[in-house]
């Protein structure tokens, strides 16, 4: 099995980005998910912390969406935009993460790491499907 343009790694790793994004999507339209927390923590609530996880879950619906349609060769002109702004949302959820992880003294350093690490991924992920960064 290979997908458009490699082998089973990156047939599964598409496809991994597409439900991460689907179902972050999904949870943030639903009241919760990574959304909630990443605006949560940019200070945002009340109707503006629900307006902005309502946007963003939208768009990292459609953009997981486009996503699966482009790996059987449906092309999508928006799409690189769509996951761009779910990367830009990500990395300053991260700086903001790291500024309030220095600012706190670390906490459980271990713990932080690995978040940080996660995170990362995701935001690594996102750049390399946009196509703009990978």
């Amino acid at each position: 099995m290979r997908g458009s343009s490699g082998g089973i790694g990156i047939f599964l790793w598409k496809i991994s980005v597409a439900l991460y994004l689907l179902a972050n999507g999904a949870l943030g339209l639903s009241g919760g998910g990574d959304f909630r927390i990443i605006f949560g923590r940019m200070g945002m609530s009340g109707s503006t912390l629900s307006l902005f996880v309502t946007i963003a879950s939208i768009v990292a619906v459609v953009a997981g969406v486009a996503l699966l349609l482009e790996m059987f060769n449906v092309r999508l002109s928006f799409l690189n935009l769509l996951i761009l702004i779910v990367a830009i949302i990500w990395a300053v959820y991260i700086i903001i993460n790291i500024f309030t992880w220095l600012s706190s003294g670390f906490g459980n350093f271990w713990h932080e790491l690995q978040r940080l690490a996660v995170h990362l991924m995701v935001l690594a992920s996102l750049l390399v499907a946009s196509k703009r960064f990978g």
